[in-house]
């Protein structure tokens, strides 16, 4: 066979995937711990018990290394995920918030999703601003995960729309905007430090003001400050 065979063996790929597993829960427990500066690849290496080297040309860098940490975190990629972890309700709420019968049924399962979301993103937030403000090429890598988060969320809003779940005097645009900046790790994290919720207090709260939002029209202002004519 050619001389890619050995590379491309179950053996090599299960191996390759155990390291890489390695490297991002080392990583992830380090820049949660000591931050992002403080973290080196060379502590990342020794924790996950491999070769400074093999982080580099699995990885090239260190923020690339956040960079896949977060998208991880954001996926909830299964390969990485604890043993465990409540991986079928991680599965299942996306399927339940576009085609429940009733608003409420998918406006809970969508609080649980954007829930499990940010109790797994929520710790890098910090993580992620100081490589923002040390780490110029970072700033695009964290724009695009809040526009993918607001991606879904929009999905979700407009399948309500379709779906006729939403009272015809609802603004579509302000409510996913909104919604949005209230599904996002940082607001999560901004209300368990100013008003002490836990995760399980910040999903009742989103539930109520999301059946709200559904349910009754946004603010006069909304339009004109989204630069509609």
């Amino acid at each position: 066979m050619g001389d890619g065979s050995k590379k491309q063996s179950p053996l090599w790929d299960a191996r390759k995937a155990d390291t890489e597993k390695r490297i991002l829960t080392a990583a992830t427990r380090l820049f949660i711990a000591e931050g992002y500066v403080a973290t080196t690849l060379a502590a990342v290496a020794a924790e996950a018990f491999v070769g400074v080297r093999t982080v580099y040309l699995r990885f090239g860098s260190k923020a690339e290394l956040l960079k896949r940490v977060i998208e991880v975190a954001i996926c909830a990629d299964t390969e990485y995920a604890d043993s465990d972890s409540d991986s079928d309700s991680d599965c299942d709420w996306a399927a339940l918030a576009l085609a429940a019968p009733s608003l409420e049924e998918r406006v809970h399962a969508y609080a649980c999703g954007v829930r499990s979301l940010v109790e797994r993103v929520g710790p890098l937030v910090t993580v992620a601003a100081e490589a923002e403000s040390s780490e110029p090429g970072f700033v695009e890598a964290a724009q695009s995960a809040r526009r993918a988060i607001h991606a879904s969320v929009a999905t979700i809003w407009e399948r309500f729309k379709t779906d006729g779940l939403l009272s015809a005097a609802v603004d579509l645009d302000w409510v996913i905007a909104t919604a949005s900046v209230l599904g996002q790790p940082e607001t999560y994290v901004l209300m368990t430090r100013t008003l002490e919720y836990d995760a399980e207090a910040y999903q009742v709260w989103l539930e109520r003001m999301w059946l709200q939002m559904a349910t009754v029209p946004g603010p006069a202002v909304a339009r004109s400050a989204h630069g509609a004519a």
